[in-house]
């Protein structure tokens, strides 16, 4: 990749706190209030989600979009249960031990998909360390369940590390999914406190080598802001990013979950978001949603038609 220089844009100085010394917040800003979640699309979502016994990250992470995005019938589904094997400090999603697998879950998904028309899904899980490969042929047989029963419609598979297995991430691989998602999630030096469970440079190595293993298809990955990042780390790992090949890049503010979960070491403004992406873009990314309410799969329809995604 190009190696373009972090002094690319000129960046006014960051009121950064200092490091492991987190802001006086008070309350949120204006600009990251949502209205409640309702209306008819968004009840009938949440029935069909029951029916068929499927979880969504849109409830389990408490998403702040969750209202917008079942209004337009988009959901990104959690497959492999609802139990992750690693605690992140900044994740609402329980932990502790899994219940077994539910061979019948990828068939439900796909039928749930095709109920609704979609013409994009994201599909992600929980951590399951506690399998062999880690439930990659779960995400390999939703993607096949997914084109017999919706052939129109893109894949966008948001994955866990799978510990580093190239093993698993090549049944994910060739399985063909429209897009292949990997969050970063935070900076190289935030990574021991925030996702004890994950490794910096696995997550790049990952990605690398799903650019590898299939040139052709799109990658993604993602970054939350407002764990106590530097500004000028975050601009290394955005490029760190690029430089392994991400096609796809989202940006968003890292809320608290809860009183247990990692404070807020600041809200970064709407402004601050537009330089970020003004700098990502630059760097040759073919797509960059950044914003204070941006998640992963956040308006991801429109992001992948914007990178160019075609359904296989």
């Amino acid at each position: 990749m190009a190696n373009v220089p972090l002094t690319l844009i000129q960046i006014a100085p960051r009121r950064a706190a200092p490091l492991n010394q987190p802001l006086r917040l008070e309350r949120k800003p204006a600009w990251l209030k949502v209205r409640a979640p309702g209306g008819e699309n968004y009840v009938e979502v949440r029935r069909l989600m029951r029916d068929l016994k499927l979880h969504t990250v849109c409830e389990e992470a408490h998403c702040p979009n969750v209202g917008e995005c079942w209004d337009h019938k988009a959901a990104t589904f959690m497959i492999l249960g609802d139990t992750c094997t690693r605690n992140c400090a900044y994740c609402a999603v329980a932990h502790g031990t899994p219940q077994p697998l539910d061979a019948e879950e990828p068939r439900r998904l796909a039928e749930a998909v095709a109920a609704m028309g979609m013409r994009h899904i994201v599909v992600t899980s929980v951590d399951r360390d506690d399998l062999p490969n880690g439930g990659a042929e779960m995400f390999a047989a939703v993607v096949r369940e997914t084109r017999e029963r919706a052939p129109g419609t893109t894949v966008e598979l948001l994955i866990p590390d799978f510990k580093g297995s190239e093993t698993a991430l090549r049944m994910v691989v060739e399985a063909k999914p429209d897009i292949l998602n990997h969050n970063l999630e935070t900076v190289r030096r935030l990574y021991r406190m925030a996702r004890p469970g994950g490794r910096y440079d696995r997550a790049l190595e990952l990605l690398a080598r799903a650019r590898t293993m299939a040139p052709e298809r799109l990658t993604k990955s993602g970054i939350m802001v407002g764990l106590g990042e530097q500004w000028d780390e975050l601009l290394v790992a955005i490029r760190d990013l690029r430089d392994v090949g991400v096609d796809i890049l989202t940006l968003g503010q890292y809320l608290r979950p809860s009183a247990a979960h990692l404070p807020v070491a600041r809200y970064y403004t709407p402004d601050e978001f537009a330089e970020l992406k003004r700098f990502a873009d630059a760097l040759g990314y073919r797509h960059v949603e950044s914003g204070p309410l941006v998640r992963s799969s956040y308006h991801a329809w429109q992001q992948a038609e914007r990178a160019g995604a075609a359904a296989s």
